[in-house]
């Protein structure tokens, strides 16, 4: 399998970002950690090897991205609309720096995202906000408003951040459109905190799911 590594010094956070990527074709499927996680968390649980037969066939290329959670809404000690507006820096990242890095490296206009618990969230945020640059998602197990983190603090980066509020008020036909025509499997397990769902769950829901979407 082919594997490489990238970093550079990111003008929209401030600092250095890494990445790594998995395979030599296919479709790309940016990848985010859970809470806290970085960048190598994806193939360290075993989730490159369970999507392994996808990259080695040249179908999916994993692009798996850094996090800065604990910069944003897992920053206690910011006011919720530090964190909100962090995470707007993040988001600037993801769509002026990363997204373009794909592009050339694949060729190709759009990508899919994918994560599990707070990496669900940030792949389903992704593509609800800019479904020009991703058409496809399976997010896992993931909280898709900030409550926990925020309480009742709601602004516009709040707002703009929490699918389960701006979907439901969502009217504009470009956005729209591009969201009917997405591949998007939203994947919970079952009890109030999904007893059990863990990394061996996903490490079986992710391949499944790409196969189910057509990958």
């Amino acid at each position: 399998m082919h594997v490489e590594e990238r970093t550079w010094h990111s003008p929209s956070l401030g600092h250095d970002m890494s990445l790594k990527v998995y395979g030599h074709d296919g479709r790309p499927v940016v990848a985010f950690p859970s809470q806290e996680g970085r960048y190598w968390d994806f193939e360290n649980w075993g989730m490159v090897d369970a999507c392994a037969g996808f990259i080695e066939a040249g179908r999916m290329r994993i692009v798996a991205v850094d996090g800065i959670d604990w910069q944003t809404w897992a920053n206690w000690d910011a006011h919720p609309g530090d964190r909100a507006r962090r995470h707007e820096d993040y988001d600037r990242y993801l769509v002026t720096e990363v997204v373009p890095f794909v592009r050339e490296l694949t060729g190709r206009e759009t990508a899919w995202a994918t994560g599990a618990s707070m990496g669900g969230y940030h792949s389903a945020n992704a593509l609800f906000r800019h479904p020009d640059m991703f058409d496809g998602l399976i997010a896992m197990s993931g909280l898709y408003q900030l409550r926990m983190f925020v309480g009742e603090h709601v602004d516009d980066a709040v707002y703009f951040n929490s699918p389960l509020l701006f979907l439901p008020g969502l009217e504009d036909p470009w956005h729209l459109d591009r969201l009917r025509a997405a591949r998007i499997a939203i994947v919970v397990g079952q009890g109030a905190w999904e007893e059990e769902m863990d990394w061996p769950w996903w490490r079986r829901m992710l391949p499944h799911y790409l196969e189910v979407l057509g990958v």
